[in-house]
């Protein structure tokens, strides 16, 4: 596979921009954290009706997509077809846009909504227990993904349709930008794009570390500190660097095929070992109670009594899920090579939609089975511990605890590990010129993903892990116009190319092989 060039002048300037912004923010952490929170709780109270618009409105164009004359778009040319198999797609890029969070928030989320439910329901009351998974599985559901998706679409269409040399937010604007794409504005774009992703890195650290450091812990009877968090870093950017080296084909996709196999074995292990027909049942009645409770849960600001629940957590989540967007838009677009908008739009929906579901089902249903019968107090355990200290209670609760520990604990290690991966390559991508037919060289994706780790480090020693994740979510406020421009620039590009459309039919069968690259096997 040919190796594509370092473009310089977005290389330089977003390196220097991520280094100096963490030292600033680690050095004036004290000061800069409450100064921060106040403007995400402004963005997230003020702002709450245009998030929420803002992922309803994405449901309008999502299915206008799917469904209107241009689903059947191919994403190339002629004769491209899917370079991956459905599965190992499917699996880039579920494992992309969760990481270690869908490990912890299945089963610590409910627990928070059972405590403090929405909508004025008593806390710890039977009402709230019913709500308590149901809106994890909103939240986690068909609207986060549909954020992830229209990005995705516009980048894959402006890169493989439009044939756009660089894989960057600001090359999908053109349609709207035009020349501007490639001056200020555009560069502005993308090196946002890029804190976004260092941010996101950050959210997933600030929720993996811990959470990993808390089992290993148990396991192994070593003591949590900072020296096991850093070791857990190595550890995962050893891993990391071995995937990175053998690139997006063989390194990036094996990987996320095997953290799928392994998700799914440990998630069908607690089905069977726990309250089989409660965690089924549970669900069943969850995912009924989301469903007559969509609308009110998609636009509900609670201006009366102010409870704060639809900010602190509805609104922060799609603003949240809104700033990683860009990032998981370019690599999901990366991997899309061959498929259909519809193919594309139906399976990242279905894809995250189904893998979210089926952990939130399980494992928050059968946290919930524990805290209801009474077998362990898991909110007592959050309150005195912390979350990941739920976790670990919630494992040694399984039969063959040792056993389920161990698979969790590798199972986060692989959720790190992919994360930094598809990072580092999308972070390579976006710092590189002309990627068609080439992929990032791999001492550029290497060397991103070392600043990322001795970042990493650097935050866990001098505390300031949560200033930079909370930075990065304010950068969801420009991504709000982003999506607009996003929006109107495929919609203007799909009516000027209406006469040159490559149509195909959306049962067009998968490639029999893993990858469909006359390049993808040269070393």
């Amino acid at each position: 596979m040919m190796e594509s060039k370092v473009d310089k002048g977005i290389f330089w300037p977003s390196i220097t921009l991520v280094a100096v912004l963490t030292l600033l923010l680690v050095v004036f952490r004290d000061t800069a954290a409450p100064v921060l929170q106040d403007i995400l709780t402004a963005i997230t109270s003020r702002l709450d009706w245009a998030w929420e618009f803002l992922t309803i409105a994405l449901f309008g164009v999502l299915l206008w997509l799917m469904v209107g004359r241009y689903g059947k778009v191919r994403l190339g040319g002629v004769d491209d077809r899917p370079e991956f198999s459905r599965f190992s797609w499917g699996a880039m890029l579920f494992c992309a846009g969760m990481g270690t969070s869908i490990m912890f928030w299945s089963i610590v989320e409910p627990l928070y909504y059972y405590t403090g439910p929405p909508f004025g329901i008593e806390a710890g009351s039977d009402r709230a227990a019913e709500f308590a998974v149901a809106y994890g599985l909103f939240h986690w559901g068909i609207s986060a993904w549909a954020l992830y998706a229209l990005p995705a679409v516009v980048i894959a269409y402006s890169f493989f349709v439009r044939n756009s040399s660089s894989l960057r937010v600001s090359a999908a604007c053109r349609g709207v930008l035009g020349r501007h794409a490639d001056g200020p504005i555009g560069k502005v774009i993308d090196i946002l794009v890029i804190w976004s992703m260092v941010g996101g890195l950050g959210t997933s650290l600030g929720l993996g570390v811990p959470m990993v450091a808390a089992v290993t812990s148990d396991l192994t009877g070593i003591e949590q500190s900072t020296y096991l968090n850093i070791g857990i870093i190595v550890i995962w950017t050893v891993i990391f660097s071995a995937s990175a080296y053998a690139g997006l084909y063989e390194g990036i996709r094996r990987l996320s095929d095997w953290n799928v196999y392994l998700a799914l074995a440990l998630a069908v292990f607690v089905l069977l070992a726990g309250p089989t027909l409660f965690i089924l049942s549970y669900f069943t009645n969850s995912l009924g109670v989301m469903l007559d409770n969509f609308m009110m849960m998609s636009l509900s600001t609670d201006p009366i009594t102010q409870g704060g629940f639809p900010q602190a957590w509805t609104v922060f989540y799609w603003a949240w899920f809104a700033a990683t967007a860009p990032f998981i838009g370019i690599f999901v677009a990366r991997i899309s090579k061959g498929r259909s908008i519809r193919d594309l739009v139906l399976n990242i929906l279905a894809w995250g939609t189904a893998g979210s579901w089926l952990y939130f089902a399980i494992f928050g249903g059968y946290g919930m089975n524990l805290q209801l019968s009474g077998e362990a107090d898991l909110v007592a355990t959050l309150g005195d511990g912390g979350g990941p200290a739920v976790v670990v209670e919630l494992l040694n609760s399984l039969p063959l605890s040792v056993l389920a520990s161990v698979a969790f604990l590798v199972l986060g290690f692989v959720f790190l590990s992919t994360s930094l991966d598809s990072a580092s390559y999308v972070l390579a991508s976006v710092a590189s010129t002309d990627v068609h037919g080439a992929e990032p060289a791999r001492w550029h994706r290497l060397l991103w993903g070392a600043v990322m780790s001795a970042l990493a480090v650097s935050l866990i020693l001098v505390g300031g892990l949560e200033v930079v994740q909370t930075s990065a979510v304010l950068v969801a406020v420009p991504v709000l116009v982003m999506y607009l421009l996003l929006t109107l620039s495929l919609t203007r590009w799909l009516k000027q190319d209406r006469a040159v459309h490559v149509h195909v039919e959306d049962d067009e069968p998968d490639p029999p092989g893993q990858v469909h690259h006359e390049e993808a096997e040269s070393p």
